[in-house]
């Protein structure tokens, strides 16, 4: 028996079974969980729509529900079996100190459908600092994972050691590499309990400066639809040259997420414009799940950047999110980099104004879903991905 299995509980007394389920099912599971990543839902297989996908649940002896999973499958070239992908999932009992009684059961069922090895994302967060604190501690080489946290979780802290004992694998390891496909450091702006003066009082004296700056020259923030993704699609080009970085989407697929999302539920992507003497200059995306709100991705053009349209959109953002109970205005991913002179630091010092956290995550973390066969395919998948 492979080291994922050998550790743990033995006993399958209380072992939770895992089915398919339906799209329906799987989003009244999802949408009662808070810690429900929107990439979790079922409309984002559709997005990724070149991955095959299924949804599963578990369930207890009594068939009440106890955990659901979007899986995605892609095939390794070359054979018939598949490395699967569970995006900032399963929604599941991280709490359980026997996770053996849910994962056991969701890698005999990822075995069966072909698959040799699994990436997860579990929810717990691992570190959180306060921007007083990383602010202070910037400086030539420093690195986020080098300041001292404000607060270490300790659910997260144990379900990375439940892990590693099962023979899991951190990907970009406990360093904070760039193998996870999400970002392993995020920033977020906390809202629950909190007054709309509060946030502004949370913003620093540069973000509230620009903010009035956008209201007094006119800058107006007006929520878009499907024609105007055109027009974000050709800032972000513009924004990627600009910050030197590549996301490598198309147009194509930012009208098939929007789509596809929408149609799950009108409004839970939003196209957020700043406009400026009839000119879009900036465009962000935010997308919500009931109490949680994400700043997906941002866009803006190079001229007439001192009327700050970024500003005023994140403000106008952070304020719906407020406004629909959100607990969490989550601006996704931050650089790792505490170094003034790295590029990707203005990123960061652009979301530390806002007064929130960085967060790292628990990150991704892989394992072959057991037997001789699967154990080697996994280390030559390993081997592709050095290569690539």
């Amino acid at each position: 028996m492979s080291a994922l299995l050998a550790t743990g509980d033995r006993s399958h007394d209380h072992e939770l079974r895992i089915r398919s389920l339906t799209a329906a099912e799987h989003r009244a599971f999802v949408s009662t969980r808070t810690e429900a990543s929107f990439l979790q839902y079922p409309s984002w297989a559709s997005v990724k729509d070149q991955w095959t996908s299924e949804m599963v649940g578990w369930h207890s002896d009594s068939g009440e529900p106890a955990g659901a999973a979007l899986v995605l499958y892609r095939q390794f070239p070359g054979t018939r079996k598949y490395f699967a992908y569970l995006p900032e999932g399963p929604v599941a009992d991280w709490a359980d100190p026997d996770i053996d009684r849910w994962l056991r059961p969701l890698m005999a069922h990822l075995r069966k459908s072909g698959a040799f090895a699994v990436r997860i994302g579990p929810s717990p967060a691992y570190r959180r600092w306060d921007t007083a604190r990383l602010k202070a501690a910037t400086g030539p080489r420093r690195k986020v994972g080098d300041v001292l946290a404000t607060e270490v979780d300790p659910l997260g802290a144990a379900v990375a050691d439940r892990l590693r004992a099962r023979g899991w694998r951190r990907c970009g390891g406990d360093g904070g590499g760039d193998a996870d496909a999400q970002p392993r450091y995020v920033f977020q702006v906390p809202l629950a309990g909190r007054t709309p003066g509060e946030l502004w009082s949370g913003l620093n004296q540069e973000w509230r400066r620009n903010v009035r700056k956008a209201q007094k020259a006119g800058v107006r923030i007006v929520i878009g639809g499907a024609a105007e993704l055109p027009e974000f699609h050709r800032l972000l080009r513009i924004t990627e040259e600009r910050d030197g970085f590549r996301l490598g989407r198309s147009l194509a697929y930012y009208q098939q997420q929007y789509a596809v999302l929408n149609a799950e539920h009108p409004g839970r992507m939003k196209l957020y414009l700043a406009v400026h003497q009839g000119e879009i200059l900036a465009a962000h995306t935010m997308i919500s799940t009931g109490r949680r709100v994400w700043y997906q991705t941002g866009a803006s053009a190079d001229h007439r950047r001192e009327v700050r349209p970024s500003n005023a959109l994140q403000w106008k953002m952070m304020l719906d999110a407020h406004g629909l109970g959100a607990d969490v205005h989550d601006m996704r991913g931050v650089p790792s980099t505490l170094d003034p002179d790295d590029r990707p630091f203005g990123l960061l010092r652009w979301k530390l104004g806002t007064g929130g956290q960085v967060v790292e995550t628990l990150g991704e973390w892989e394992a072959s879903v057991g037997g001789a066969a699967n154990n080697t395919l996994y280390r030559a998948f390993q081997a592709y991905l050095a290569r690539r």
